[in-house]
């Protein structure tokens, strides 16, 4: 039976580094996949914090560059917010939680993928905190399976004596759709860097292959599983 997927990630990019090649394989598995990036993934390189004009003009780019990069993976839908980026510790937590709510009511989703709450970047960790809480298991609730992803540049960076280490139970053989995944991230070309930075094609292919490694095939995505419910 086919599946409903959510993606909710912090920003532009991070939906592809962190399960990019899992949303091209649901695809191929006749699943529907809907993403929503809540964070503009721009303002914090700047020193204005209001958009200007000339920043607008890049988060269209952006925008434009996160389409072109979720319909090389297939998937259904894209649904793009502007929460302030690297800040989204100063806007109510309920607030963004009322957001994903809106997507679970709307997609009914019964499996989603977000962000792990062990990572560096501070709109991961809200983005986090929202979608467990989105996902809580009331009476009618449609997510059954609940999994967190690692971005790469992002998570390893955490340190170990810091909260909640990445440390993968789940893991999805992606061995036909990692260069689906590198196809994606080639449309961010703007976001990634060069090796041996953990964000460049050559460090993310490698982690795939050491994930898939790790347990026996040629390419993995590695999840830790939040929760699952088999009826």
């Amino acid at each position: 039976m086919a599946k409903v997927v959510l993606v909710v990630a912090a920003h532009p990019d991070d939906e592809v580094l962190g399960c990019g090649a899992t949303m091209a394989k649901h695809v191929a598995d006749g699943d529907e996949v809907h993403v929503v990036i809540l964070a503009e993934g721009l303002t914090s390189r700047e020193q204005k914090r209001n958009i200007t004009d000339e920043q607008q003009l890049k988060l269209q780019e952006l925008h434009k560059t996160a389409r072109q990069a979720n319909a090389a993976l297939g998937v259904f839908s894209l649904n793009l917010h502007s929460l302030p980026d690297n800040r989204m510790d100063s806007l109510e937590l309920l607030d963004v939680v009322k957001i994903i709510e809106s997507y679970i009511s709307q997609y009914r989703p019964d499996t989603v993928y977000t962000h792990h709450l062990g990572d560096v970047n501070i709109d991961h960790k809200i983005t986090h905190q929202a979608v467990v809480t989105a996902c809580r298991p009331l009476p009618g609730q449609p997510v059954k399976t609940l999994l967190f992803f690692e971005v790469a540049s992002s998570t390893e960076w955490q340190v170990a004596k810091g909260e909640c280490p990445f440390v993968p139970n789940w893991f999805v053989d992606v061995s036909n759709t990692i260069e689906l995944k590198k196809q994606a991230l080639g449309f961010y070309s703007g976001e990634m860097r060069e090796y041996p930075h953990p964000r460049s094609i050559i460090a993310i292919e490698h982690l795939a292959r050491w994930r898939g490694a790790s347990v026996g095939v040629k390419a993995a995505e590695a999840f830790v599983l939040g929760r699952s419910l088999v009826q």
